[in-house]
């Protein structure tokens, strides 16, 4: 598959759980609504062999498209090449999932990418429109580290990013608040790690303040342990507002879930609730929730363009629902097995 550059736009006709674009591997979507239009932040996977391993090498991932709809999301629009590593001074390789944002007048792409020294930083870009292309700032966000952004601004007009990632991600190796490149997660026994957080500054490249973690509880309020891998954090961290309440949802990783939990505060602490999308064809698993004409919408990605091929992803949507007492209704990606 050969990615279109930017200025050779092409659209694509598609329906849910369908690939948004079938000429490029894409993964990892965010998806927002900007200028009434809904845009999607994807990963770009590339089409060739790498060997697959618990690091993640085999996401060598080198530079960004930015995806668009039309009204009835039927078609779409890719915009060409928005953001590419060789453009990035800090940056050496490995550009995974993205966020986007919009905040003073200007559209902010948030990235992860591993430094000069092999460790994963997140960084940021700046564009006057929505499809970019970006501008990236020359250094990475000061104190950020490990894998997946993803911003939430908040009604009040605070920003907070949350990120982290274990194992490639190498979250687990931040637990001294110092990068310790052989440390190990923790007991199975023990809490889990979660996903960190951090008001963002005015100027949306830089913390506010130091990242904090995020605390996932039960419905006793415990701590959701290590070894409790059906609910506990592993990557992909997601936040939402519906009815004036917080959502964190996430991928559980080693089983392949999209779950959620939450909570009156965006710092949490945030109650475990349930699944959201059972698993997907591929390992990883990674989404982004929008809201978009009334109606709210899952984006996710699975492997299934590529028959399977890890690290060749093709990004789909599907209808969310909430029921009356504000729970999410799981989604099954394959419905017609079912059938």
């Amino acid at each position: 598959m050969k990615a279109r550059k930017r200025g050779t736009a092409l659209s694509n006709s598609i329906s849910s759980n369908q690939p948004l674009v079938t000429h490029m591997y894409t993964a990892d979507p965010s998806a927002h609504v900007f200028e009434g239009k809904l845009y999607v932040y994807p990963s770009h996977d590339l089409d060739h062999e790498m060997t697959s391993n618990d690091n993640g090498d085999q996401y060598d991932m080198e530079d960004y498209h930015v995806l668009s709809l039309n009204e009835e999301l039927t078609q779409c629009t890719d915009h060409g090449e928005a953001l590419h590593v060789r453009d990035v001074p800090w940056a050496s390789k490995q550009m995974w999932a993205p966020d986007a944002a919009y905040k003073n007048r200007k559209y902010y792409l948030f990235f992860p990418a591993r430094d000069h020294d092999g460790i994963f930083r997140i960084g940021a870009a700046t564009s006057d429109k929505p499809a970019g292309p970006f501008r990236p700032e020359p250094n990475y966000i000061e104190g950020s580290f490990s894998i997946d952004p993803a911003v939430f601004v908040d009604d009040d007009g605070k920003s907070y990013m949350l990120f982290g990632g274990l194992w490639g991600g190498q979250l687990e190796k931040w637990q001294t608040g110092e990068f310790i490149a052989d440390a190990e997660g923790p007991a199975w026994i023990a809490p889990a790690l979660g996903p960190r957080i951090a008001e963002l500054a005015d100027d949306m490249l830089s913390f506010r303040e130091a990242p904090r973690e995020i605390s996932i509880v039960d419905e006793n309020g415990m701590p959701l342990v290590a070894g409790d891998e059906d609910r506990r954090y592993f990557e992909g961290p997601w936040m939402h507002k519906h009815n004036g309440l917080y959502y964190l949802s996430y991928s559980t990783g080693t089983t392949h879930r999209i779950v959620y939990a939450t909570s009156s505060d965006p710092l949490g602490p945030f109650e475990y609730k349930g699944t959201i999308l059972t698993p997907v064809v591929g390992w990883t698993t990674h989404h982004s929730i929008v809201s978009y004409q009334d109606k709210w919408y899952l984006f996710y990605h699975d492997s299934s363009l590529s028959g399977g091929a890890d690290n060749k992803r093709c990004v789909k949507f599907a209808e969310l629902f909430y029921e009356a007492d504000g729970t999410i209704r799981t989604i099954d990606p394959y419905p017609e097995r079912s059938e």
